[in-house]
C-alpha cells in the first residue's frame, strides 16, 4: 500500500527579507507540509524570527512569495491576510501571559475578541484547552504562581483557544530546564497526533529540533540565503550537507541565543 504524498500547507519560494536596502536573506524556499513539525534554524542573528513574522503576517517581505494553500499570503488584500490567520495560533517567547488574568481568563480572551461563544462556552473552552496542555484544575492560579514550563505550557493553551490549524512557537524551550523543556517536546508531538496539527518553530536547542522537527530549513547569516532544508536527523547524517550546517548541528556554538530582535 502506498504512503499518501504529503499535502502542501505553507510554501515559500524565492524569498528576499530586508530592512530597507539591507538584505537579511535571499533566496529562500520551502514547503511545510500538514502535520509537520517545521523547524527555522540558523546561528544568532541569520533572521528565524523575522521570517516567522513574516510567515505570520507581521512583516512584508521585500521580494517572493508565501502560499497558504491557494492563498498568495502577501499578494492578496490586508482581509485576506487576517483571515488565513486566524487559522493560527501563536505561542511567543516568554509566553506573554496577561499577569492580572488568571489562566483560564487568558485562554478565553481570544474567544471574547472573536467569537459569539457565552461566558458559560467560554469558560469551558479554555478549561478543555488548558486540560490538553496538562493544566486542568489550574484555570484561577496566576501566571506568577506557576512555573516558567506551566506558564508556556498556558501559553501553547491559548494559541490553542480558536482550534487554529497551524501553530507557530517562537524559542519555546528558551528559558526551561532540561526536564520541562522535554515534557514540553512531548505535548508538541502529542498536540500534533491526536489534533492534527502543523507546527512551525523557531528553535536553537538541539535537543529539541532533533525530538521533534521532522522538517526544517537552515538560514546562514554568513551567506545570507538558506544553508539546507529537510529533515534535521537526515541533514546530521548525510555527509552531503554543507558544513556549517553540520557544525550547527553537531555542536550548537555558543552563541546561539536571542537574535536581537532580527
Amino acid at each position: 500500500m502506498s504512503t499518501p504524498s504529503p499535502s502542501p500547507c505553507i510554501e515559500v519560494s524565492d524569498l528576499t527579507i530586508a530592512y530597507g536596502s539591507f538584505v537579511l536573506m535571499h533566496d529562500v524556499a520551502f514547503t511545510i507540509n500538514r502535520g509537520d513539525v517545521f523547524i527555522i534554524m540558523g546561528g544568532s542573528g541569520c533572521g528565524k524570527s523575522t521570517l516567522l513574522r513574516v510567515l505570520m503576517g507581521l512583516k512584508s517581505p521585500a521580494a517572493g512569495k508565501v502560499r497558504y494553500g491557494d492563498v498568495d499570503f502577501w499578494g492578496g488584500a490586508e482581509e485576506q491576510r487576517q483571515a488565513t490567520m486566524r487559522r493560527a495560533g501563536v505561542l511567543f517567547q516568554g509566553g506573554a501571559l496577561w499577569s492580572s488574568m488568571t489562566l483560564a481568563e487568558n485562554v478565553g480572551l481570544p474567544l471574547q475578541q472573536y467569537t459569539r461563544l457565552s461566558p458559560e462556552e467560554i469558560r469551558e473552552q479554555a478549561s478543555l484547552k488548558l486540560a490538553l496542555a496538562g493544566l486542568a484544575g489550574f484555570e484561577e492560579y496566576y501566571p506568577s504562581e506557576i512555573s516558567g514550563g506551566m506558564r508556556k505550557r498556558a501559553g501553547l493553551a491559548r494559541a490553542l483557544a480558536l482550534d487554529p490549524e497551524i501553530l507557530f512557537l517562537d524559542e519555546p524551550s528558551a528559558g526551561l530546564d532540561p526536564v520541562s523543556a522535554r515534557l514540553l517536546d512531548d505535548l508538541i508531538l502529542e498536540l500534533r497526533d491526536t489534533l492534527d496539527k502543523t507546527f512551525v518553530v523557531v528553535t536553537h536547542d538541539l535537543a529539541s529540533l532533533f525530538a521533534i522537527g521532522n522538517n526544517s530549513v537552515f538560514l546562514d547569516a554568513a551567506t545570507r540565503t538558506m544553508g539546507a532544508r529537510g529533515n534535521p536527523t537526515e541533514l546530521l547524517h548525510n555527509p552531503d550537507t554543507n558544513p556549517t550546517v553540520l557544525r550547527f548541528l553537531t555542536r550548537g556554538g555558543s552563541d546561539e541565543g536571542k537574535e536581537g530582535g532580527v
